[in-house]
């Protein structure tokens, strides 16, 4: 209840410029030259901070004339202080996911193939990231974020439908881009009802990033070794496609704590580190 009041607070943190879903338009303030740790449309009518995966994309793009230090930068300080733990509480679609698990359809568990799908997202990091932003803009000079254009959910679900919605003259702008880009949000938004955070596991660069982080970020989910009886239900409890608690797939969400008989699991003690 904790995580979820918390993630709700998140969500509206970000979304704060309220108005902006009555006028159908988008926030240009100086905050918006900050990003917020997890995946929200700088499209979006409500968003007061920039996605810092867009910023990432357009930064590539601009390498030739200067050098992303300021998203590089605030990646580090996100990975090195919270790691995934902003994907268990501080990212809006995460949210969403969450709750469309909650709706009474058959589960599939985690298996094998959903273990091997979950190193998906290190290649769309790669290709629609990082590759295909230099690439377009070193063919066509403009700049190209590839995952915003093609792929993102949150772009679609938090900027394009609501400013559609809002402004009837963008609506004869939506070809069969924003069409392939419904469609993607649908397929993604369906299989969360039956997948726990089916875009999380497989799809999410942002995600990919700060489990890169794992090992190092400050704050999250620490087992202790001296009290754990390697009994595993920590593990086969977890619907993220987890090896061990606090590896590259765990969202720091903290639910394995409720599962754990001998209490080994805790919260990282910062004065400890």
């Amino acid at each position: 209840m904790k995580r979820r009041l918390i993630q709700l607070c998140a969500a509206l943190l970000y979304n704060l410029n309220l108005k902006g879903f009555g006028h159908g338009t988008i926030y240009t303030g100086r905050s918006k030259g900050m990003c917020v740790p997890g995946l929200n449309c700088y499209s979006c009518p409500g968003a007061v901070g920039s996605c810092p995966l867009g910023t990432l994309q357009n930064a590539l793009s601009a390498m030739d004339r200067k050098l992303p230090f300021y998203i590089l930068g605030v990646l580090l300080l996100f990975g090195v202080t919270l790691g995934r733990m902003v994907c268990g509480f501080l990212c809006p679609f995460g949210l969403i996911q969450d709750l469309l698990y909650k709706i009474p359809v058959p589960k599939i568990r985690k298996n094998r193939i959903t273990r091997l799908l979950s190193g998906l997202k290190y290649v769309i990091l790669a290709v629609f990231v990082i590759l295909l932003p230099i690439l377009f803009m070193r063919r066509s000079g403009l700049p190209v974020p590839a995952f915003c254009k093609y792929i993102c959910p949150a772009g679609t679900l938090e900027g394009g439908i609501p400013l559609l919605a809002l402004d009837p003259s963008l609506r004869s702008l939506a070809g069969a881009l924003f069409q392939w880009k419904v469609f993607v949000l649908a397929v993604i938004l369906i299989s969360a009802c039956f997948l726990y955070r089916s875009f999380c596991r497989f799809l999410c660069p942002l995600g990919a990033i700060y489990s890169l982080f794992a090992p190092v970020a400050l704050l999250g989910v620490t087992i202790d070794r001296e009290t754990c009886t390697d009994c595993g239900r920590c593990v086969r409890s977890c619907k993220m496609d987890v090896r061990q608690v606090g590896d590259r797939e765990c969202i720091q969400c903290g639910e394995c704590m409720k599962e754990c008989n001998v209490n080994s699991i805790h919260w990282k003690k910062l004065w400890k580190l």
